[in-house]
């Protein structure tokens, strides 16, 4: 038996500022180049970075826009829209990050840094993340759509869930365990709040099939949590990469993707890894799939591709990764291009790594239309592969030689 414990956080984190701040610029300057973090703590807003653009965007007005619409409307939170403290460090962005990410011949746009991106898709749910993160990230979500519809008055921003889930054989078996904690009023009792979970959140989201008489539920199992938010917790973008992801059921490439325009690898790399494992999933070429992509800063072409499909492939690994690359445009300009990266569409929670949308169609179809090596062409494509030269590295395009 393994077991594996996954989290997921609330809409009210910085991170969707970040993301406010990017989409207004995109709406007016679809090259800007924006990397924005957020800061929220007390009754204040710092943001900080480095943003270069033709755009003229007032950053207080999008941040305090974002803080009302995620619920923050209420001084006695110790957090509020209106009454809260802007800081604004944004500057340019220096010369030397520009150079090479943007090139004359958008073709040859390089990555903006160093770093590995991974992209992970799974059959057990409709979305094809782990199960566990599903499901805790459903539980959040039905809580925060109560909150707005104003099903009980008093549900707060503040909220995150877990569960502890049982594998056999590396099926899910159980929910062993779901905590799930929510900011309230100080009039609200614990069996009140209880209750209504089970009634409105948990028998609403959970699949009856994996609930057990030994699933226990744990409700703010530390007492009454009234105070939250920036006035209880301090909050900055890029604190909630792995739930925002996989929830640690995958591995991470370290990189946050909030904030950042698609010209960062660490977002349109991410979501390029991401959508090339659900096509390789959603095809039945394997019910898992692992792929990690590697660039260098002022190389258009990634230095590595690898995938991983942990024994569940229909064909060997190293056969799906030479139809990955054959078949996809992994640069950033063809990532930027092949996903529409340059629209105001980041603001929304979960965007593209966790919906099934209609990019993972056109990756199935993609992959679809490559005709697989016979075992006579790989062993042809094995035996003429040409190794880096090291003599050659100074020229950067020959860091990773062709087949």
């Amino acid at each position: 038996m393994n077991h594996y414990v996954f989290t997921s956080v609330s809409e009210g984190h910085p991170d969707r500022i970040s993301d406010a701040i990017l989409d207004a610029y995109l709406a007016q300057d679809k090259h800007c180049r924006v990397a924005c973090e957020t800061l929220v703590k007390g009754n204040n807003i710092i943001i900080a970075g480095e943003i270069s653009s033709t755009a003229h965007v007032d950053h207080e007005a999008v941040a305090r826009r974002v803080v009302a619409e995620i619920g923050y409307n209420d001084d006695t939170l110790g957090f509020a829209s209106s009454s809260s403290t802007f800081h604004d460090y944004i500057s340019k962005r220096t010369v030397d990050s520009i150079l090479g990410v943007d090139s004359i011949n958008a073709g040859q746009q390089s990555g903006g840094d160093q770093g590995l991106v991974i992209g992970f898709a799974y059959s057990d749910t409709p979305t094809l993340i782990p199960v566990a993160i599903y499901y805790a990230n459903r539980i959040t979500k039905r809580l925060a759509e109560l909150r707005h519809s104003n099903a009980v008055d008093w549900l707060r921003p503040d909220a995150k869930s877990q569960i502890s889930l049982r594998y056999d054989n590396d099926v899910p078996v159980a929910i062993e365990t779901v905590v799930t904690s929510t900011q309230h009023s100080p009039d609200t009792t614990q069996a009140e709040i209880t209750q209504f979970l089970h009634d409105e959140v948990f028998s609403k989201v959970l699949p009856t099939e994996l609930i057990t008489a030994e699933t226990q539920f744990l409700v703010n199992p530390s007492g009454a949590f009234i105070t939250g938010g920036p006035a209880g917790d301090c909050g900055l973008t890029g604190r909630k990469i792995i739930v925002d992801t996989d929830g640690g059921f995958a591995r991470h490439g370290g990189g946050e993707l909030s904030g950042k325009d698609p010209s960062k690898i660490d977002r349109s790399a991410a979501y390029a890894a991401r959508q090339v494992a659900k096509g390789i999933v959603a095809g039945g070429l394997a019910t898992r799939c692992e792929v990690q992509i590697s660039y260098a800063i002022g190389v258009t072409k990634p230095t590595s591709v690898y995938l991983n499909t942990f024994g569940t492939g229909k064909q060997h690994d190293h056969e799906l990764q030479e139809l990955i690359e054959m078949a996809f445009d992994l640069t950033p300009y063809g990532i930027i291009n092949s996903l529409d990266l340059l629209q105001p569409i980041y603001q929304p929670t979960d965007f593209l790594y966790k919906r099934k949308d209609s990019v993972e169609r056109s990756v199935q179809k993609k992959l679809e239309s490559i005709k697989p090596a016979t075992e006579q062409e790989s062993a042809y494509l094995s035996q003429n592969w040409r190794k880096p030269d090291p003599s050659q590295w100074s020229d950067r395009s020959q860091v990773k030689k062709t087949r």
